[in-house]
């Protein structure tokens, strides 16, 4: 019976000195890490800059046309190839136009030997007045078409209008073409077009004073817009670019403005039009301040005083801590908050109310969600 007490004594003091340590092993352990989702708040630095998908086209560039009709009896040159301007590059079978030519000679040859010898007889008093004025028509006619069948000879022979790379050839060789049809796509080589497809969104924000002229009264220039360029392999390089021309009327699918920027033609690597780029621009010179900022509506929490507040995290310790705001208008499934966020912030916006100070978060994964029906609650 001794025994049997002496070990019942032993338990009871294992048990007692087990449940002694159980609060401080707890408190020992560090608390566990919240997940929430988090929303960037518009504004503040960088807020101006965007960036785009563009693609190269070639800023100077025209479609290259015989004016007469023929056959094509040569072709000088082949895609890709660099041209100079006054190059010939095809010419068509000239026999026709040749033959022409001589007959507007001859016609022309006797037209102005009536027309001299009807100017010395009128003067003389030969021939009536009315009889010398047709010889002069007939002169003038005769002149007109023998300069018409000279320049059709002209049009025979296709020459570049500038220097620049033959992109594509659109006939063969022997091939009868009409006057304007297409025969080679040219491209100039030392400028090119970067042009990009603007939101709606971010052409609305642009101020309109960006297009105003240099101010000669203050001194001040108007606003621009930073703009460059960047290639797939190329992440370094930054190529400067220069604002064209945007559309002013949206395109009726995407709803989108089409800009253009230029820029020089790098000497590092070939850029050819068809290629792709990024483009990055800097709007903060031009986008109006707006104070008032949108969040959405979960992200805004009241404290114990019934006050509106948000949670900001802190990237470094991954902890939140409130700010107080004042709010606005609720807009869809956002808030306007008037004041107490300068734009930046990274805040809490999913899993809000059961957060305190100091605690420790973790960013839940962006997974697709399905929508909510209708009534159900977000």
């Amino acid at each position: 019976m001794n025994n049997f007490l002496r070990s019942s004594v032993t338990a009871l003091a294992l048990m007692a000195a087990l449940a002694a340590c159980e609060p401080a092993e707890q408190a020992a352990t560090p608390p566990a890490s919240r997940p929430v989702k988090t929303f960037i708040v518009e504004g503040g630095v960088g807020a101006g800059l965007r960036s785009f998908p563009g693609r190269v086209d070639a800023a100077q560039r025209a479609e290259l046309s015989f004016r007469v009709p023929g056959q094509v009896q040569a072709i000088h040159v082949k895609e890709g190839d660099l041209v100079e301007q006054g190059q010939v590059l095809a010419h068509l079978d000239p026999t026709d136009y040749q033959l022409v030519l001589e007959d507007r000679q001859a016609t022309y040859d006797n037209a102005l030997s009536n027309y001299e010898r009807g100017r010395e007889l009128v003067a003389q008093g030969n021939i009536s007045r009315r009889d010398f004025d047709a010889m002069e028509a007939s002169y003038r006619t005769a002149t007109a078409a023998l300069a018409r069948a000279k320049k059709d000879l002209e049009y025979t022979v296709l020459v570049s209008p500038f220097s620049g790379r033959l992109a594509r050839r659109w006939v063969e060789g022997f091939e009868e073409v009409v006057a304007k049809q297409t025969v080679f796509t040219l491209q100039g080589i030392n400028e090119l077009d970067v042009v990009i497809d603007l939101p709606e969104r971010v052409v609305r924000m642009v101020r309109g004073r960006a297009h105003q002229d240099t101010s000669v009264a203050s001194g001040e220039t108007a606003a621009e817009i930073t703009a460059y360029a960047t290639f797939e392999g190329r992440p370094n390089e930054q190529f400067v670019l220069s604002p064209k021309e945007i559309a002013t009327k949206a395109n009726e699918q995407t709803q989108t403005f089409r800009a253009t920027f230029t820029m020089v033609a790098p000497d590092s690597f070939t850029v050819l039009p068809g290629m792709t780029t990024e483009v990055s621009l800097d709007f903060g010179d031009l986008i109006d301040a707006d104070p008032v900022k949108r969040v959405p509506v979960r992200a805004v929490q009241a404290d114990s005083d019934l006050s509106p507040r948000v949670w900001i995290l802190d990237e470094d310790t991954m902890t939140v801590v409130p700010r107080a705001v004042t709010i606005g208008r609720m807009v869809g499934a956002q808030i306007e908050v008037i004041d107490g966020l300068e734009g930046g912030e990274e805040i809490v916006a999913v899993g809000a109310p059961y957060l305190a100070p100091g605690m420790r978060v973790t960013r839940m994964a962006n997974v697709e969600q399905a929508v909510p029906r209708e009534g159900e609650p977000l």
